[in-house]
């Protein structure tokens, strides 16, 4: 069963699967590292109101699961959540406390992939709304395939 939230205006259900990989890949996720790292994301997703459905670190990578609302957009969540944990890692894990030292934890990019609603399910639901539709009011068919 599908599970959607509400606000005053949309119903939805944003669900993103979204990898991130620390800088050169390196090992860093392991120990005392890898459970802070863990709870430094959950809190930061916290702020901006993004549930972390899903998560587990590799020593080289970590995948979540997120359910981000529709006003924010998965570059602006991902900026967020690099940049604020990689400052957050670098006070707490780096051996030099001196402000000036870069803070870079996590590369440049990151993968991310929508999970939804099954394609061939949408597919055949648009495919079947032109039925639903005659029956309801006996209007003539949209002729919108492009097959």
């Amino acid at each position: 069963m599908r599970s959607f939230a509400s606000q005053s205006h949309v119903v939805w259900d944003c669900k993103y699967h979204v990898v991130i990989v620390p800088k050169y890949r390196k090992k860093k996720l392991y120990g005392d590292t890898r459970q802070r790292i863990g709870q430094i994301i959950r809190k930061l997703a916290e702020e901006r109101h993004i549930v972390v459905l899903e998560g587990h670190a590799m020593p080289d990578h970590i995948h979540l699961v997120l359910s981000i609302p529709p006003r924010e957009s998965v570059a602006d969540v991902m900026g967020f959540l690099k940049g604020k944990s990689a400052i957050r890692a670098h006070f707490e894990f780096s051996k030099r406390k001196a402000p000036t030292q870069q803070k870079h934890f996590w590369s440049r990019g990151y993968f991310v992939s929508t999970v939804g609603i099954d394609e061939e399910m949408i597919r055949k639901y648009v495919r079947n709304q032109d039925d639903n539709d005659k029956r309801e009011n006996n209007n003539p068919p949209l002729d919108l395939y492009w097959n």
